[in-house]
């Protein structure tokens, strides 16, 4: 039996909505034609998607990575249809930084380009910034990614920065140098981020006092003055906050800066995209 995008829409909408018959109400269909289409596609696939309790329903294993990946197709559908029109919208995930300083220039040149699209910036967590979760089309990254999955673009680096208290002695500081971190206590976000203890040799280290999970707990523990942060420049930009200060780290290695989207999954848009932010960041 086929299965179409129909299928995949109704799962979706149950997992959205953690009933058949809310998951009715937001498809406009009555709950029966939901039950009716949610058995036929897990018939076609001869495995259980959804678990029916009296009130809710919960995602089986399977129905959980189904909902993952039809995501991701109901999404690529819907940009070919916007790009067959000439009215698309790449949604573009970042996690901590979108692209700096240039994402003005980039937004206005979109729009010249594409006066009946839009280029939506998503902040999402992680170091793939809602890419592996179906939530974005592509992702601004500053790690490489997994080749096996992902296909990625270098399209620029950034300077790293550091950030600290505004009553720190580095205030008075003109230079700092990565030898200057050794010993003091480091915010760093060790799943996702770019700035492990590694980054430095033995022996010249800071040590890791907070281990966060976003940009906001990283700016938080810093201001609290619990210790140092490095990002790229582009976080010094996004992210000003009173009782903190940024410096440029003069001989620390630089950042590259990634478009990354899922393999077997390019479009011209986004090779539009990395072409625009390459000049962007070229020119810089």
């Amino acid at each position: 039996m086929s299965w179409e995008l129909r299928h995949i829409r109704t799962l979706a909408a149950i997992a959205d909505h953690g009933s058949l018959t809310d998951a009715a109400a937001a498809l406009g269909v009555s709950q029966a034609q939901v039950s009716r289409t949610l058995k036929s596609l897990e018939d076609a696939w001869g495995v259980l998607l959804v678990r029916r309790q009296p009130r809710d329903t919960v995602l089986t294993a399977e129905g959980q990575r189904a909902v993952t990946k039809g995501r991701r197709l109901l999404q690529l559908a819907e940009q070919m249809e916007a790009e067959a029109r000439g009215q698309g919208r790449l949604r573009i995930g970042y996690a901590w930084a979108g692209a700096g300083k240039h994402t003005t220039a980039l937004h206005r040149r979109w729009k010249r380009l594409h006066p009946q699209g839009e280029l939506a910036f998503v902040r999402a967590t992680g170091a793939l910034a809602g890419l592996g979760e179906g939530l974005v089309d592509a992702a601004i990254t500053r790690t490489e990614p997994d080749p096996g999955r992902f296909s990625s673009v270098l399209v620029g680096t950034e300077r790293r920065v550091a950030c600290f208290p505004e009553d720190d002695p580095w205030v008075r500081r003109r230079v700092l140098r990565m030898r200057d971190f050794a010993g003091r206590p480091l915010i760093a976000d060790t799943r996702a981020g770019t700035t492990t203890p590694e980054l430095w040799p033995e022996g010249r280290r800071p040590y890791v006092s907070a281990d966060v999970s976003s940009v906001d707990e990283w700016l938080d523990a810093i201001a609290a003055g619990r210790g140092l942060g490095v990002s790229s420049e582009a976080t010094a930009h996004q992210h000003q906050r009173s009782g903190i200060k940024y410096k440029v780290i003069t001989d620390a290695p630089p950042l590259g800066v990634w478009i990354t989207w899922h393999r077997g999954e390019d479009t011209a848009s986004l090779a539009e995209l990395r072409a625009l932010l390459a000049e962007l960041y070229a020119a810089a």
